[in-house]
């Protein structure tokens, strides 16, 4: 009987030895495979950035995450020929009605570090109080005609870095209710911004979008003046152009101001094809809750022969 137990501990014991022994060299086994794979994405990502960056007969341009809600005028640095086409729609939920977003984008670069865009925004809204919210419906509308551009002047390789200012100029419209009983022109925003954006490493971004806005409208025959700073974090998995991060727009007018915080991710879905899904979070607006946006992303094969990922 003891001879058994003793036989049976032995056994145990060595059974746990050789099942520890086991476990270490799976584990080291485990380690080498991530670190082989690790080199392996770091090669990968370095020749995809290599690829991206530096082409043959075409000036530098440096990778960098764009902000999925207030997007650039093309990419930074856009190199001549490039274009791109953008669908977005959102939903915010307002105290007393939801606003419903659709937009239409069209982006070209005409010459090397120059991109111009023609958007048409519209708003829809639905009454979620009742008819006594109706007076707060401000009715739907094409918003504006919506024209910009943008100049890369600095991409600095060593740093990882572009600096880029841009002007953006709104027609603004009057909702469709209004169509024959008001002018169809009722006001203009202007905002001249600058851009600074810098790669952290090869998969960390930072990106700050700045400047005034300025708003002028036949009813009050003012312009009102006001300031917005939007500053974004991005982690770009390695080797693609697929990321998760964040945004931040703030906005100043008078004595009010309003920041909303807007996680994303971006997805590649083929080649030319891109999604980028974005939620917001008021932090100091009295008006808006939560909302959601989704951007789809097309770039056109023809003016962009090299492939991404």
């Amino acid at each position: 009987m003891i001879v058994s137990e003793v036989f049976h501990i032995t056994i145990n014991k060595k059974m746990y030895k050789r099942f520890g022994l086991l476990c270490l060299l799976a584990g080291l086994g485990q380690l080498l495979y991530a670190q082989k794979n690790d080199s392996l994405d770091q090669v990968l990502d370095s020749l995809f950035i290599e690829n991206f960056e530096n082409r043959k007969n075409e000036r530098l341009k440096l990778l960098h995450a764009e902000p999925l809600y207030i997007d650039l005028i093309r990419d930074l640095g856009a190199r001549k020929g490039e274009r791109e086409w953008n669908f977005g729609t959102g939903l915010t939920d307002n105290l007393g009605f939801d606003k419903y977003e659709a937009l239409v984008e069209y982006e070209w670069a005409p010459a090397d570090r120059l991109g111009l865009e023609v958007e048409l925004p519209f708003t829809f809204y639905y009454n979620t109080k009742g008819i006594d919210s109706g007076r707060l419906n401000p009715g739907g509308r094409l918003n504006s005609l919506k024209l910009a551009s943008q100049w890369t002047f600095l991409v600095n390789a060593a740093a990882k870095t572009s600096l880029a200012v841009g002007y953006l100029h709104e027609f603004l419209l009057p909702s469709f209710r209004d169509y024959g009983k008001e002018s169809m022109l009722t006001g203009h925003l202007a905002e001249p911004f600058f851009i600074a954006a810098k790669r952290w490493g090869k998969n960390y971004h930072t990106l700050l979008y700045t400047g005034p806005v300025l708003e002028y409208t036949n009813a009050s025959k003012n312009w009102n003046a006001g300031f917005q700073a939007n500053i974004s974090m991005h982690y770009m998995l390695p080797g693609t152009r697929n990321f998760l991060g964040v945004e931040t727009n703030m906005e100043w007018g008078g004595h009010d101001f309003d920041m909303v915080l807007r996680p994303q991710m971006r997805l590649a879905i083929t080649d030319h094809l891109l999604i980028g899904i974005v939620a917001g979070i008021p932090v100091r607006r009295e008006n808006q809750r939560l909302s959601s946006f989704c951007r789809l992303i097309y770039e056109p094969e023809s003016h962009n022969k090299f492939k991404k990922r």
